[in-house]
């Protein structure tokens, strides 16, 4: 029997960014709105706010044996903790994305895709910076087809309070612009 073909997230953070957040609303876009299969696990430390936390989704168009991610496609990092602990397990030609505010970068692989956004600083021109993650959200929808921009929109506009829609819908296409451009300036190389 063939195994059906699955996609691996890492997202990596601190308390208080979202970080499980983002986790279940890219798990609820695949499920609820592409109709697909998807598992979402988190680690923390024990502290509340300020503490390391990740988030692994798996996203599969089968059923999925195994909830943790052994070779993510895709590494999201918005510590510099995240980023240093999980860059080396993506393999190569993965997807390595992170926030150029909180993350400094050394050598990288010249085998994976890299992009950063400075999701941090967009969110607070935008008047809140504990919209960084779904900013984060909008810049992976213009990186990856892991799942479609409607459920994505869709899952975040579900899970955000009623009153933050509208801030977190352009917090959202805010960090989607930044990331189309980066696209377009890659593909101008």
């Amino acid at each position: 029997m063939a195994q059906a073909t699955q996609r691996e997230v890492i997202i990596t953070g601190f308390g208080g960014q979202g970080i499980i957040l983002t986790g279940n609303i890219l798990g609820t876009a695949a499920t609820i709105g592409d109709g697909r299969h998807a598992t979402m696990t988190q680690s923390y430390g024990p502290e509340a706010r300020g503490g390391s936390c990740s988030s692994q989704v798996i996203v599969s168009e089968g059923e999925i044996a195994f909830p943790y991610a052994e070779k993510p496609q895709m590494v999201i990092c918005m510590s510099q903790e995240g980023f240093t602990k999980n860059k080396d397990a993506l393999i190569p030609g993965g997807l390595l994305i992170w926030d150029s505010d909180l993350v400094e970068v050394d050598e990288l692989n010249p085998a994976w895709q890299c992009y950063d956004v400075p999701a941090t600083r967009v969110a607070e021109e935008m008047g809140n910076k504990m919209m960084a993650n779904i900013v984060m959200l909008g810049f992976v929808s213009a990186l990856s087809d892991l799942v479609s921009v409607e459920s994505l929109k869709n899952a975040m506009l579900g899970s955000v309070p009623p009153k933050t829609r509208d801030k977190n819908l352009a917090a959202f296409e805010r960090g989607r612009e930044y990331g189309l451009k980066a696209v377009q300036e890659r593909s101008r190389r």
